[in-house]
């Protein structure tokens, strides 16, 4: 530890040169001899204590005392050699793994002990919600369909307006939608949200997008509900738009109809039952037969919980797209007179609690790895 910081009084390229060749020479004189973890905290001390360590000695003595012509050339040189000799602790001293000098009466340094087992890093899996998601997503890209994401913090008239909610309808309401706060003094299509489906999407691809399009939205969205075995103020959609010239609804069960074969297995059949959605016209949901007791209602001697005994899984919620959702982008190509289309939309921890056999959703969010680890 002989080293000290001298101070400059010539800036030239040779007198920096040869500075900076005498420090590193110190520094990697001092670095080459620790190896305890004590020995790395006082060699840490020495050189990059804020107040007194030779980095920040060389701070004062070589860049604040420098001319001020040569103050920015001279940091740029100083900088330069902190960021390196940072960079080169990280990587050089590293525990556990420095060999452990024996200290003998010769001084011997002992050799590290390859046989001994290795420090293996826990490998992690897809979270069975995402690994859903991914499995779905998937389906649909072999579709030619395209992947799209939008904002989680939306404006009211994506959320809402342009997907043709009216002023008054009850998911508008704070009870059922979260709402940012301070936006009293905005119109109400301005104010901010957390958005309640990733449809809002939609619409801003259209917007981007001339038709034809087909695109599945996989994403996160908030509802004011409390947790319990089956809500969650957060949760995962996965949605689907597909736009053209004479798309008709058999175009949206067929499509459907593959969809969830090749997710849930050939066997499985489909059914379409009249519903009703804002932004869809005509609507239904879509239930598949039960992949888990195969559409019979029960499970041995037992009946079948996930389907109620009825044998049939609703899914999701589908339709035809409304004409007056196209009016909102009738100026990019929408025209609803020349173009037709479908929308879906499922939720992602509904079909995993299905395919996995969980009765309860708030096991997928509590983070116990012991749950989680069964379909790592």
């Amino acid at each position: 530890m002989d080293y000290t910081v001298p101070k400059l009084t010539d800036y030239s390229a040779a007198a920096l040169e040869k500075a900076a060749s005498d420090l590193w020479q110190a520094f990697e004189s001092e670095m080459g001899v620790v190896f305890s973890p004590d020995e790395k905290k006082a060699f840490r001390d020495r050189w990059f204590a804020r107040k007194n360590g030779i980095l920040a000695q060389i701070n004062e003595l070589w860049l604040k005392t420098a001319p001020k012509e040569k103050r920015a050339e001279a940091g740029r040189f100083v900088n330069g050699i902190k960021f390196e000799m940072e960079r080169k602790v990280e990587k050089g001293i590293t525990f556990p793994f420095a060999p452990v000098r024996s200290r003998d009466h010769a001084g011997v340094v002992a050799d590290i002990d390859i046989t001994l087992p290795g420090v293996r890093r826990p490998i992690g899996a897809e979270h069975p919600v995402i690994k859903t998601t991914n499995e779905m997503v998937r389906v649909f890209q072999k579709l030619g369909y395209s992947v799209a994401e939008g904002p989680v913090v939306e404006t009211d008239y994506y959320n809402f307006e342009a997907l043709n909610f009216p002023p008054n309808h009850p998911a508008r309401d704070t009870q059922d939608t979260l709402f940012i706060a301070g936006q009293q003094s905005k119109t109400q299509r301005e104010r901010l949200l957390l958005r309640t489906h990733t449809s809002p999407v939609q619409i801003r691809t259209m917007e981007k997008m001339r038709p034809p399009i087909r695109i599945v939205i996989p994403g996160t969205v908030h509802r004011n509900d409390p947790p319990d075995a089956s809500h969650s103020p957060m949760f995962h959609q996965i949605e689907g738009l597909a736009v053209d010239t004479n798309i008709t609804f058999g175009d949206l069960k067929g499509t459907l109809d593959h969809a969830m074969k090749e997710f849930f297995g050939s066997s499985v059949k489909t059914s379409f039952r009249p519903s009703f959605f804002p932004f869809t016209e005509p609507s239904a949901e879509m239930y598949v037969s039960c992949f888990i007791c195969g559409g019979s209602g029960r499970r041995g001697a037992d009946p079948c919980r996930p389907c109620k005994q009825t044998g049939w899984i609703e899914i999701l919620g589908c339709g035809m797209v409304d004409p007056n959702v196209f009016e909102f982008v009738k100026g990019n190509g929408y025209d609803p007179k020349k173009v037709s289309g479908f929308a879906f939309g499922m939720g992602a921890d509904r079909i995993a609690l299905l395919k996995y056999g969980v009765d309860d959703l708030q096991l997928f969010f509590q983070g116990d790895v012991r749950f989680l680890g069964q379909w790592a």
